[in-house]
């Protein structure tokens, strides 16, 4: 609990860092392209389960509290199971679109529908050899919040942490919250 906490006042600490806001945005009508934003998630784990997910985003800040636009989320994962002789090769496709309400400056709330296609691939090692494809489809919900960290001009380090309330049998974040760090970059 005390790193929690740490954690924390470490964020706090670093907002005082900064004295100007990256993200005023200029009321004036009309489209701007300082106002967009693009960014996402990158990551990768290797080892008995590996895993490569490429998440781009796109977005607008449409006014200083709202900021919204599209996803793509792509995720391949192989995992080896060791004692049980198969091997499971799992992607994952969709996008969908995002919301973000900003009640202070740096935090936020994020809903994120999404609409994602599975694709399972198991192969067996018994005697003989034999693979056992599947296709789903499955709808997320991810609700939840985060915090911008600007690091220079309209560029942040985002941290979110998010969870599937609609739960589909087929979803990809199953039942357990997704927890991201990434970022946006402005125009």
């Amino acid at each position: 609990m005390k790193r929690i906490y740490l954690f924390a006042a470490f964020l706090l600490s670093l907002q005082f860092a900064f004295a100007q806001n990256p993200y005023r945005v200029d009321t004036s009508r009309g489209f701007d392209r300082s106002k967009m934003m693009a960014g996402g998630n990158f990551g990768f784990a290797f080892g008995d389960y590996s895993l490569l997910n490429l998440s781009p985003m796109i977005g607008y800040r449409f006014s200083p509290k709202f900021a919204g636009g599209i996803s793509i989320n792509a995720q391949f994962t192989w995992e080896k199971y060791r004692y049980d002789n198969f091997k499971d090769n799992t992607s994952i496709l969709g996008g969908g679109i995002w919301g973000r309400y900003y009640p202070l400056e740096m935090l936020f709330v994020h809903a994120q529908p999404e609409f994602n296609s599975l694709s399972l691939k198991r192969r067996y090692f018994d005697d003989p050899p034999h693979t056992v494809k599947d296709k789903f489809t499955a709808p997320s919900l991810l609700l939840g919040g985060g915090y911008a960290q600007p690091i220079g001009g309209n560029s942040a380090l985002v941290i979110m942490l998010l969870y599937d309330v609609l739960q589909d049998n087929h979803s990809p974040y199953r039942n357990r919250p997704v927890f991201s760090v990434g970022g946006n970059f402005g125009f």
